[in-house]
């Protein structure tokens, strides 16, 4: 099963970019988007209707803000927009799709960088979800999406200059500490430990072209999935956002 995660940065955007080529041509058994920037009708139709995949999207309250959807080609038993917290679910961040063998969470978690609030909002946003996950113990789970925040000094082009900025400061990268403490693996460090492998490169300063980025997109997996891990790559190549998609392939 190959499971792929992309921050698109706007839906509308990435489908003039070629968007429904490039899906067809994964054949992902699900794709997971964030930062659709849309409510369901504004979707085009053909994306929302291909072939052999259901379709799912939560939107933010917020016009053209934030927003996640996924198309899957196996049907979840059930689908859930958001984690029983009007605080975070009004912002279309969280997609949870219950299947038979699995629980996937497609979450695009806030960026702190707008204000000291929105600093705070970003870290009970993970306090509440790694809390939340309790409710599913002993299950096998996949969290994957736009973590907003770089782990290790390796997962970024420039550590030293980044560590009082959002997306990097140690009060952040210790929530992703405290999601690997209750049990889940980083997928993509399970495999490679190299470093230059990045996700996300600022727009305004050219920085894909120099490599100069940040690894802010994951899938992490709970314990007990780890071992039915075959692969996780960083799909750099594809462009279209400013973020590349990121991938997992499960026996």
């Amino acid at each position: 099963m190959k499971i792929i995660s992309w921050n698109v940065n706007g839906i509308r955007a990435v489908y003039k970019k070629g968007f429904l080529g490039w899906f067809k041509k994964e054949n992902a058994d699900v794709v997971c988007l964030q930062e659709t920037k849309a409510e369901e009708n504004q979707f085009p139709k053909d994306i929302k209707e291909i072939g052999g995949y259901n379709f799912y999207a939560s939107s933010a309250q917020r016009k053209g803000y934030s927003g996640v959807c996924v198309w899957s080609k196996l049907a979840p038993e059930s689908v859930t927009a958001g984690i029983e917290n009007e605080k975070f679910d009004s912002e279309g961040r969280i997609l949870r799709l219950d299947f038979k063998d699995f629980v996937l969470f497609n979450i695009y978690f806030p960026n702190g960088g707008a204000s000291e609030e929105r600093l705070q909002y970003k870290l009970d946003f993970y306090d509440y979800f790694i809390g939340y996950l309790g409710k599913f113990k002993n299950k096998k789970i996949i969290i994957c999406g736009d973590y907003n925040t770089a782990h290790f000094p390796i997962d970024l082009a420039r550590p030293k200059e980044n560590e009082e900025n959002t997306g990097f400061m140690p009060i952040e990268r210790e929530k992703l500490d405290n999601l690997v403490k209750t049990g889940f693996t980083d997928t993509f460090r399970h495999f490679d430990k190299s470093p230059d492998n990045y996700t996300w490169w600022d727009y305004k300063t050219a920085a894909r072209s120099r490599n100069v980025g940040w690894r802010i997109d994951y899938f992490f997996v709970s314990g007990n999935l780890v071992k039915d891990l075959k692969s996780a790559d960083i799909l750099k190549d594809v462009q279209g956002s400013d973020h590349c998609p990121v991938s997992i392939t499960l026996k």
